[in-house]
């Protein structure tokens, strides 16, 4: 089985969003053209396909940490804030995005509630990645036979 950590991310969450789209597991709320992604930023993303590439992201953080909530998942898609003359802080990602991109994949069957709190990934969220996963490695074993090992 080819791990999602076998295939470069920036390769992996563009076919992982395609997938999403086609799939129709997530959809855009009609709010998302307005909104930032946290308060760190200063306008909203500019990238058409945001949505699909963010629950993308979402999908195979949740695979990779085990479990995990979405104050962990927003501490992860924070950044700092530029205060001016003031040093910089840490601080948090929208949390309305996180939420509502969790619930849409929870909904489509791809996560599921883990114990009390916090989600993990389901065996259809597993066979997701596993087979795009895959797909993207045959990609690249055409063009580099040494990761031929990897399939």
């Amino acid at each position: 089985m080819t791990h999602p950590n076998d295939v470069p991310p920036s390769m992996l969450l563009p076919q992982l969003a395609t997938e999403l789209r086609n799939r129709q597991a997530v959809a855009p709320p009609p709010w998302a053209t307005f909104v930032k992604t946290g308060v760190h930023k200063q306008r909203a993303p500019t990238q058409p396909d945001w949505w699909y590439l963010r629950s993308a992201s979402v999908l195979r953080k949740i695979y990779l940490e085990g479990h995990i909530g979405v104050a962990r998942l927003s501490a992860e898609y924070g950044g700092k804030r530029d205060r001016g003359s003031a040093p910089y802080h840490a601080h948090t990602g929208s949390r309305a995005i996180l939420r509502e991109i969790v619930h849409q994949l929870e909904k489509s069957g791809l996560v599921q509630p883990y114990k009390t709190k916090g989600r993990r990934v389901s065996p259809e969220g597993e066979k997701l990645l596993a087979t795009v996963s895959k797909g993207v490695l045959q990609k690249l074993a055409t063009e580099r036979p040494e990761l031929a090992k990897y399939l």
